[in-house]
């Protein structure tokens, strides 16, 4: 099971600008709810997010406890050739996460020359 899911145009040509949706699954406690027994959840929220599309970071995220559980980002990057999308986070309690899927990416049509 993953644990993100990455969504961007299924066509995509060098030098296009390129909304990408990132969803990661994570309950995001505040903190502030209590279980079915009256205890209170502890805080559990992610604390860094960040994306790398090669090794270049395009987008970094460090939400609140203000933002729902199974948050869902978007953002916008410059495709200039096929790379790979790196995204990995750590949340309260420290555990990582990770996923990667690769950005297929068409070269630019050559123009002809004008007269």
């Amino acid at each position: 099971m993953s644990l993100a899911r990455l969504q961007w145009p299924e066509r995509i040509v060098a030098g296009d600008v390129v909304k990408v949706r990132l969803l990661v699954l994570h309950p995001m406690d505040t903190g502030y709810l209590q279980d079915l027994l009256g205890k209170m959840v502890p805080r559990n929220v992610i604390r860094l997010l960040s994306c790398k599309l090669g090794s270049r970071e395009v987008f970094r995220v460090e939400p609140s406890s203000g933002i729902a559980a199974n948050p869902l980002f978007e953002f916008f990057v410059r495709a200039t050739e096929s790379a790979e999308m790196l995204v990995e986070w750590v949340d309260d309690r420290g555990i990582r996460g990770e996923f990667r899927q690769t950005m297929t990416v068409l070269p630019a049509p050559v123009s002809a020359p004008s007269k």
